[in-house]
């Protein structure tokens, strides 16, 4: 989540609607209302952090518009915030991931409190508390101060320079994504990847080896260890920022 604009999405701007949006602008905190519609979604998407989804007597949700909402926050990495019926609440649970909703209201909402709960959000924001979290593991000093400085300003980093350092910090720390440099003396990347594929605590973190060899053989031995993917290493930043991008929206890489 790194835009700050909020929109209120509902099947009509009612009173309701008008009143919480009021309260969200004077609160200092961009915010627009936009219809149930998917072309209305997606064309008035730029800058959004967060949706507010707006449930009233007798809305009619389609659940095309909640699967397209679910896929656009998946790229973007905004979350939501449902209000409706406990009906409604539970429609929109069964339907985005967990990690997606900040937190869930039940009408008749109370203003204060909902401002109240998007400010502390947005603070939080600001902190970089819903960065996504990457250790980069390579014995190149100056590969990894690169790399750090290529993603520092977008995800929360950490630096291994061996692999035995990045097994002792997993041991501490949790991170949602390892680069991880494929050709290290002592500890190759291949049996790091192997000690962390067979412990309970790390074997699910998904792993991308960073390699300096672009020949086909080369490039095989590594997709063989069946990581999440691999980099070459002259990939450059803004490649590499949109692949990692691309990773943790869902796609391949």
């Amino acid at each position: 989540m790194s835009d700050n604009r909020i929109m209120v999405i509902g099947e009509k701007e009612t009173f309701l609607v008008r009143v919480l949006v009021k309260k969200i602008l004077d609160a200092g905190i961009d915010s627009f209302f936009c219809p149930w519609s998917i072309d209305d979604i997606n064309s008035k998407w730029d800058g959004v952090g967060l949706v507010t989804v707006f449930m009233g007597d007798g809305d009619k949700i389609s659940e095309r518009v909640v699967h397209f909402l679910r896929d656009k926050m998946a790229e973007s990495g905004a979350l939501m915030i449902p209000i409706g019926d406990k009906e409604d609440i539970v429609y929109i649970w069964d339907r985005i991931p967990a990690d997606m909703i900040y937190k869930s209201f039940t009408r008749p909402i109370d203003n204060e409190e909902y401002v109240n709960t998007v400010t502390e959000l947005y603070k939080k924001v600001e902190a970089g508390e819903f960065r996504k979290s990457v250790l980069i593991v390579d014995d190149d000093p100056s590969y990894l101060n690169l790399v750090r400085d290529w993603l520092k300003g977008t995800y929360k980093v950490a630096m291994a320079n061996s692999g035995l350092q990045a097994i002792k910090w997993l041991g501490k720390n949790k991170v949602d994504l390892i680069l991880l440099d494929h050709e290290m003396p002592v500890t190759t990347g291949p049996q790091v990847l192997e000690m962390l594929r067979s412990d309970e605590e790390t074997k699910s973190i998904p792993v991308i080896f960073l390699t300096g060899k672009s020949d086909k053989e080369s490039v095989m031995a590594v997709v063989a260890l069946k990581p999440e993917g691999y980099f070459l290493k002259t990939i450059q930043r803004e490649e590499l920022l949109q692949k990692l991008a691309d990773f943790f929206a869902g796609k391949k890489v």
